[in-house]
């Protein structure tokens, strides 16, 4: 088995890579409908010369710049630059609001931002202008001059700041402790956290993920298809830095309308992916072949009918025949839609319906579920086909990486890939980090605020969730009291409820608030019978222009799309409120699932 050296740091990693890999492609991306790539040799150029640029208008060790981009070749390269001058990446959505922007650049103390272009520079340069530090705006693409902001252009700074590679290089002098980045992501409290992941937690999430693809598929050139936002740290470390680690070919796919083109166009080798796109493009394949129909309807079902039986491992003698006709006329034109070179498609960032992994399987593609947290990396365990493909599980930890089971069934995680903390926030630090008294020397263990267990093969299972994030289907991070508080604050709504675990959108259940509705119904001449109100088109027309109000100020993933009014107050009595009167989810989920279910069909 091929191991990734131990490296120092992620810089280090990055530029011994370019040296060996010299003129060969590393970063494409599409221009003039042609894909156009940059060797690893001119990349390492533009990385030491954006560090020699960041260091010249006055960054210094340890300073904060935040990161607001689409995904893109200059996003890698920024990422290395802003590491290489010593300096903290923090990345952020392109999809955040300006409040969201100003809550970061407060936390996180950044002193300059790099962001894409002039459409993500108009929610952004409004924080930045109201912040203390944030008075550096470095842009991509060209940006007009802004009253109180020193604007330098990306390009322009690297040209006036030539240096080698070589000389970068010998300045990477960090450790495996420093600190790498700052990634954001949402807290029970509605306040995103800033996560603190040190160079030495990625490499060893880059040095688990190799094993698992060297032992599994052998490590030769590997090509990755980079489309979830590198804003998270799933495609942050998977499709970025795991990628240099393999001394891999990066393609930007060029939006999800575009992915299943991009994917035949480029031919990836491993792509990092969420649960939601696989199950559009389950539909998207059963559609397909039903259209087709005659022969290749029949294969379908019996490939899918053979492979349930052999994850299942019940595949009977008479399957033979039928499996092999399956294997060499249907699973090579699937495999075709593919690139027709996949080793893995490993599934992150949310949980995975088990059906829908076996559906890709018995197509003849390796499929992996992988499980993590921002916390640990993010990577903490990944299935693999050796330790037998299981879909109700996220298979064993990653090498080096201590995972154990609390008495209450809590999934504990120790090693180099745990945080060191919450940036600012030493309360959420201590309720989630702990070290055993038994054993100080060996680090804390990350409470990972998920319940579950680990079979006779060491594969854990995820049964439950302590926490009350909301996890949508493609992996965002959703906190329910932010969104529900804000709700409560229009005079419109009283109490709320979220809802939106593995599901593309969030809708939510509303009590109405009942001085309101009274009010309401002295305007509009109506008789307050709460029943016959809750069908009403213009009460919920009501209802729903509060929800938009507070739409406005919410990102893409908070937003509610949906809702359904509740049969009666949430109240301890009916013990859909605790005594201290905060919601009991379970309780309301059992009372309303199939209604909340319901909004998400038609």
């Amino acid at each position: 088995m091929r191991k990734l050296e131990h490296f120092p740091n992620l810089v280090t990693m990055f530029f011994t890579r370019a040296a060996t890999e010299g003129d060969k492609p590393f970063l494409w991306h599409k221009a003039g409908g042609e894909w156009v790539s940059l060797s690893w040799a001119d990349a390492a150029t533009k990385v030491a010369s954006l560090a020699a640029a960041l260091t010249a208008i006055g960054l210094k060790r340890g300073d904060r710049v935040m990161l607001v981009s689409e995904n893109r070749p200059e996003w890698c390269i920024s990422d290395l630059a802003i590491m290489a001058a010593g300096c903290v990446t923090v990345p952020t959505y392109v999809t955040n609001t300006e409040r969201d922007h100003a809550h970061i650049i407060e936390n996180s103390g950044a002193k300059a931002i790099i962001v894409s272009n002039a459409k993500l520079a108009k929610t952004l340069l409004p924080a930045a202008i109201r912040s203390y530090d944030a008075k550096i705006i470095i842009g991509m693409d060209d940006l007009r001059p802004t009253q109180g902001l020193e604007v330098h252009g990306w390009n322009r700074l690297i040209d006036q700041h030539p240096t080698t590679a070589a000389g970068a290089a010998a300045r990477a002098t960090f450790t495996r402790e420093d600190l790498a980045c700052i990634i954001y992501t949402s807290g029970t409290g509605g306040a995103p956290r800033g996560v603190m992941q040190h160079h030495g937690a990625i490499l060893h999430n880059c040095a688990g993920c190799t094993a698992v693809i060297s032992e599994e598929f052998g490590w030769e050139d590997e090509v990755f298809l980079s489309f979830l936002p590198l804003s998270h740290a799933y495609e942050h470390t998977g499709g970025q830095h795991f990628a240099i680690g393999l001394g891999g070919q990066i393609y930007y796919a060029e939006g999800l309308d575009k992915l299943a083109a991009n994917i035949e166009e480029t031919r990836p080798t491993i792509m990092f992916v969420v649960p939601r796109l696989f199950e559009v493009l389950r539909t998207r394949i059963s559609k397909a072949i039903e259209k087709q129909g005659g022969l290749s309807q029949k294969l379908l079902a019996q490939a899918l009918e053979i492979g349930a039986r052999d994850y299942a491992g019940t595949l009977r003698l008479r399957d033979r025949p039928m499996q092999l006709v399956v294997n060499t006329v249907f699973k090579p034109k699937i495999a075709k839609k593919f690139g027709g070179r996949i080793k893995a498609m490993v599934s992150g960032g949310a949980p995975l319906t088990p059906e829908v992994g076996i559906f890709f399987q018995s197509l003849g593609l390796t499929f992996l579920q992988g499980y993590g947290q921002t916390e640990a990396a993010p990577v903490i365990s990944c299935n693999r086909p050796s330790a037998g493909l299981k879909m109700d599980t996220v298979g064993p930890a990653l090498v080096d990486t201590e995972v154990k089971i609390a008495e209450d069934g809590e999934i504990l995680v120790r090693g180099e890939l745990v945080m060191h903390g919450y940036w600012r926030n030493d309360a959420e630090t201590a309720r989630v980090l702990k070290v055993d008294g038994r054993e100080p020397d060996k680090g804390p263990w990350l409470h990972t605020g998920d319940i579950g267990l680990i079979d006779d093969r060491g594969r854990i299972k995820i049964t439950d969730r302590k926490k009350d994030i909301i996890v949508n289907d493609k992996g965002d991070n959703v906190a329910p009291q932010k969104v529900e508080g804000m709700l409560t604050l229009q005079n419109e709504i009283a109490q709320a409820m979220i809802y939106g675990d593995r599901k593309p959108y969030m809708v939510a259940v509303l009590v109405p608030d009942p001085e309101w509705t009274q009010e309401w119904c002295a305007r509009n001449g109506n008789a307050c019978d709460f029943k016959k109100l809750a069908q009403s088109p213009d009460y919920r027309a009501a209802l729903n222009a509060a929800v938009e109000r507070v739409n406005a100020d919410l990102s893409v993933i908070e937003r509610v799309r949906r809702f359904i009014i509740a049969d009666e107050a949430f109240t301890i009595e009916n013990e859909q409120l605790t005594p201290s009167l905060k919601i009991r989810r379970h309780v309301l989920k059992a009372a309303y699932s199939t209604k909340l279910d319901g909004l998400y069909k038609g």
